[in-house]
């Protein structure tokens, strides 16, 4: 895009280019693969996803209308939107992330889809999840987030079109806050709100507005959504609270309005809502972190700075170490934080659906390079290394193009796309044959015992679905039943989306604020010291600017050894100590190459916490945990925590 503020984005060239953009489908030169196929697949399969009246322009023509008296039951409209996955509830939570995700696509990307004739449908995809978004917020502190449950939804496998199980809304208020979902929808609005700000002004401040509602709601009234919304916490749960999605509502408010408000509220809030504390090393639905370090350091980078952006320089330079750490983690730079990958070279996080860490990876680190690369710097990894804006580019590619087909297995996971992909997409609409084709009555258990059953690939093909993953082998089995590989989701292809927008501007086409031509170069690895006696972890590169702003000290001594068996077995005791003059809360620490048992710590779904008597540090306090293994130390790192 033409300027470098992401609110200048939104977009001159886009409001013409939804008018004039070209069709003109041309292959990559790099890499092999067709991106601008990929792309316009990848935003097709989002209509395979629509709930509501669909429109004339519907182009996947096995769908039907569907969920017409969502919300008449409460009194409110909540007909349209989507279905998250393979079922057919609406959850709240991975809805605005998903239009948050193809909204940032399209701010960083715009003109590249314009270039591949793509950019109207990629609008049209993220105004059918804002109107329904702008539904489900009928009152300032009220806002809608889910229609349908899973349990009863699981029950039965039924297409869209004839549902009968519970269609009951689920909403958040003052008595039944959810700081997660209002935060998420706020970021949500305000990106979109920068999409249509130079074709749509009038629809833009309409989803500013609301926004800015729903933010004041989300931070005013504190609480879990899944503790209000109690049915989501079995599918989406929030594993890290709601201090992530605060702080990327007024990342994303900053961005859309420039008011220095949100920006002050980023950077007065980065220590207790645990912006710079987290070094997380994946990025989702439920943690937002490393896209908030990535948004913050962008407003750092830009050339002119942002009004404001002086101020809080120390603090973005801190949420701009977390950035970095979060991007030399992927390359595998990030000493024991780094992310594992499969032996063909997929980044692997979990067994459900790790496709959308992949997605979601790719993506930021597409943008950042491009960011990094107008600034004329690198990231910097821990140990003093640095990762180029190319190697990060290389990244993103290298993920996107296993997942198209550059893989052991030779499969693209990218339905449609190439010789060899699934047929037994998890997926109760393509599953049954289309309504179009035989209007009859699919029940509940029928679709069990004649559709899921059925060991032949689905009568509907789902044109672009990006499904969950090739194991940590990156083996595959394309069977409908085997739901945390087969099963697609939006939040795979949203940020998707962007990146494959990305690479089929192929050289020269970085970023849709600014244009860069990446050359080769060389860098030297990073390099991890662990001694075996004493270690302190984690240490920021011997060159940041700002050594001293990492709080927390861990340091390991051994403190006994034996000999049992022929092997010597070592005990070894990990000091946490809270070097800052603020209080700890929510500890999570990491531990890596760990044998043996531990004691002292508990187990979470990120890392390790202290155990339930010891909630908080204090300045200058510590805690002890200690393990017994045969081995040397196990790496350990702090992943996140809040100063307050």
């Amino acid at each position: 895009m033409a300027g470098y503020s992401m609110a200048a984005v939104a977009l001159a060239g886009i409001a013409l280019a939804l008018a004039a953009a070209t069709t003109t489908q041309l292959v990559s030169a790099t890499g092999g693969h067709d991106y601008r196929e990929a792309l316009s697949k990848s935003i097709l399969y989002f209509e395979a996803q629509r709930s509501g009246r669909l429109p004339g322009s519907q182009r996947v023509a096995w769908r039907a209308d569907s969920g017409l008296l969502d919300g008449k039951a409460n009194g409110v409209d909540l007909v349209g939107g989507y279905y998250d996955a393979g079922d057919n509830v609406k959850f709240g939570l991975p809805m605005a992330f998903t239009v948050t995700m193809m909204s940032w696509s399209v701010i960083e990307y715009g003109d590249q889809m314009a270039a591949a004739g793509e950019l109207g449908h990629a609008a049209d995809a993220i105004k059918w999840g804002t109107d329904y978004l702008v539904k489900a917020h009928p009152e300032p502190n009220v806002l809608y987030g889910e229609v349908g449950d899973g349990d009863s939804d699981h029950d039965c496998w039924m297409r869209p079109e004839d549902m009968t199980t519970s269609r009951q809304a689920y909403r958040l208020d003052p008595q039944n806050p959810g700081s997660e979902l209002a935060g998420e929808t706020a970021a949500a609005m305000a990106a979109a709100s920068l999409v249509f700000r130079s074709s749509n002004p009038g629809y833009a401040n309409t989803l500013l507005q609301h926004s800015k509602q729903l933010f004041d709601f989300a931070d005013k009234y504190r609480g879990r959504y899944d503790s209000s919304i109690t049915v989501a916490r079995q599918y989406y749960a929030s594993s890290s609270g709601y201090g992530d999605e605060l702080l990327w509502a007024a990342a994303w408010l900053h961005e859309a309005t420039g008011d220095a408000r949100y920006l002050d509220y980023l950077a007065n809030n980065a220590d207790a809502l645990g912006g710079t504390g987290w070094s997380i090393n994946q990025f989702g639905w439920d943690v937002k972190y490393p896209g908030v370090q990535v948004l913050a350091a962008m407003t750092l980078l830009r050339p002119r700075g942002d009004a404001g952006a002086g101020a809080h320089a120390d603090v973005l330079r801190r949420y701009k170490q977390q950035a970095d750490l979060f991007a030399c983690s992927c390359l595998g730079r990030g000493g024991p934080n780094s992310v594992r990958r499969t032996p063909g070279g997929m980044v692997y996080h979990q067994n459900w659906n790790n496709v959308q860490f992949v997605t979601s990876a790719a993506f930021l680190l597409a943008a950042y390079a491009d960011h990094l690369a107008a600034a004329g710097q690198a990231a910097r990894c821990p140990a003093g290394g640095t990762a180029q804006p190319s190697e990060l580019l290389a990244f993103a590619r290298s993920q996107v193009d296993y997942i198209l087909g550059s893989n052991p297995r030779a499969t693209s996971y990218m339905v449609g796309y190439g010789a060899t992909y699934p047929r037994q997409v998890h997926h109760r609409g393509a599953s049954i044959v289309s309504v179009r084709a035989n209007p009859s009555f699919v029940s509940c258990q029928a679709g069990y015992s004649s559709w899921y059953h059925r060991r032949a690939a689905n009568p509907n093909l789902i044109v672009g679905a990006t499904v969950g993953r090739p194991d940590e082998y990156d083996n595959f089995a394309d069977e409908r039943d085997n739901y945390e590989q087969t099963e697609a989701t939006t939040y795979n292809n949203a940020p998707l989306m962007g990146v494959l927008a990305r690479l089929a501007a192929g050289h020269g086409g970085g970023g849709g604020k600014f244009g860069h031509h990446f050359a080769a170069d060389e860098v030297s690895s990073s390099t991890s010291i662990n001694d075996t006696n004493r270690t302190s972890l984690p240490s920021p590169s011997p060159d940041s600017e700002h050594p001293s702003a990492w709080p927390i000290e861990i340091e390991q001594n051994t403190t006994a050894s034996w000999t049992k068996q022929g092997k010597t077995y070592r005990r070894y005791a990990v000091t946490v100590t809270n070097r800052s003059p603020k209080t700890v809360h929510e500890l999570h620490i990491g531990i890596s190459k760990l044998y043996g048992q531990v004691w002292g710590v508990d187990k979470a779904r990120y890392g390790y916490v202290l155990p339930s008597w010891i909630p908080s540090l204090l300045a200058g306090k510590s805690a002890v945990f200690v393990y017994v293994q045969a081995a040397p130390p196990a790496d350990v790192w702090v992943t996140g925590y809040k100063l307050i």
